[in-house]
């Protein structure tokens, strides 16, 4: 019989991978039914897997002698998941050989049996030497080449490596509270807890609360957030905001939730009929480098935005009054995404090192930049801007 956890977990696997489901989405139905120790394992080794693929291909590939386009897909699957148990968990060694076999068997592939195998033997005796060989990039940390040449190019190789090994790694568990609860953290409101009490606190890292704050809004001013769905900045606003969703689904959801202060409008921001805002919040849409270790899949997905996102800084600045501020920001580590969208722009740069020089950039100060190997949260780039 098949572990529970492991089959939920290599039916995540597959969706991810096969019908391009999205991880997070794809675990609550895997391990409907499961207690919550088999449900914590499953989703431990999907999201794993998910995060090692490039890694655990490479192994496959070099101690099974095929390339893994060549599997079919249950095969590549269930080794990926098998692989990933052997070279980082401390699962039996022959109850995940045993599984993975049983895992492709059920598949109706029996052909594939010998094979299967055959390679997770080699991979139990000879894939974690054959990983610690690696020279440190992307594929010993399991990212796409683009990644790693983006950050190498923007921080330089060390910084890269690092970046790549911190969101490898679980990320803190921080939340927002308007009361003390858990460990304080420099950002007002923002705690690291061990579990989370949706009664009393909202997860979002520190850097995306950061982000709401430097906002500054006041009771009486008129806010436009101009990409709010899905509401954890727009919770933080003060005055009268009116926040945009262009998803109608998440535009109905966010409405079911914000408080008294808050209008949510369905509509893209760059065809809004409204003007007059005294500051505004575009946390525009990108291709979220900074928030790779909470989401597992999307480093195969990433892609960057910058057209849009500078359609929408203008969207947003065209509508805030003269003299009115702008904050933009988005949870990605790339300058073609972060420091030139507000070069582009034409507006007047608000320094904010003074505020916050903990988070200040590396090379551009007037600028916040969090970094998850250094922070220990998640990557954010942060902008004031006034409108002249």
């Amino acid at each position: 019989m098949i572990a529970p956890a492991r089959r939920a977990a290599y039916d995540v696997v597959r969706r991810v991978f096969e019908e391009d489901a999205y991880a997070d989405r794809a675990i609550d139905s895997a391990v409907e039914g499961l207690d919550a120790r088999d449900r914590a394992l499953a989703q431990r080794l999907a999201y794993g897997t998910v995060q090692r693929a490039r890694t655990l291909d490479f192994g496959i590939e070099e101690l099974g002698k095929r390339p893994v386009r060549k599997l079919d897909a249950p095969v590549k699957a269930a080794l990926r998941l098998g692989a990933y148990q052997l070279a980082f968990t401390e699962q039996a060694e022959h109850a995940v050989v045993n599984d993975t076999v049983e895992l492709v068997r059920a598949a109706r592939l029996e052909r594939a049996v010998p094979f299967t195998n055959a390679v997770m033997r080699r991979l139990a005796h000879g894939f974690n030497g054959l990983v610690a060989s690696l020279p440190d990039g992307p594929v010993k940390q399991s990212y796409p080449d683009w990644i790693a040449e983006t950050w190498t190019r923007d921080f330089g190789q060390e910084t890269a490596i690092a970046l790549m090994r911190a969101q490898n790694e679980p990320p803190a568990l921080e939340v927002h509270a308007d009361e003390p609860v858990g460990s304080a953290t420099d950002v007002p409101g923002a705690y690291q807890v061990d579990t989370v009490d949706i009664s009393r606190m909202r997860p979002m890292s520190r850097a995306s609360q950061l982000a709401a704050l430097v906002v500054g809004s006041q009771p009486g001013e008129r806010i436009l957030d101009a990409c709010a769905a899905p509401g954890g900045k727009t919770a933080l606003l003060a005055g009268d905001v009116t926040a945009v969703e262009v998803h109608p689904g998440r535009a109905e959801a966010l409405a079911k939730t914000v408080r008294p202060n808050v209008r949510v409008v369905n509509a893209d921001v760059r065809e809004l009929a409204e003007n007059g805002f005294d500051r505004a919040l575009v946390d525009a849409p990108c291709s979220g480098l900074g928030v790779l270790a909470r989401r597992p899949d999307l480093r195969w997905r990433a892609r960057p935005l910058p057209e849009l996102q500078r359609e929408l800084l203008g969207a947003a600045a065209e509508r805030t009054n003269a003299g009115g501020t702008i904050v933009y920001s988005v949870c990605t580590l790339n300058a073609d995404e972060n420091e030139a969208i507000v070069d582009a722009s034409g507006l007047e740069v608000l320094p904010l090192t003074d505020d916050w020089p903990q988070y200040a950039h590396p090379t551009r100060p007037e600028f916040l930049l969090t970094l998850p190997h250094r922070d220990r949260t998640s990557g954010f780039f942060i902008a004031r801007l006034r409108k002249p």
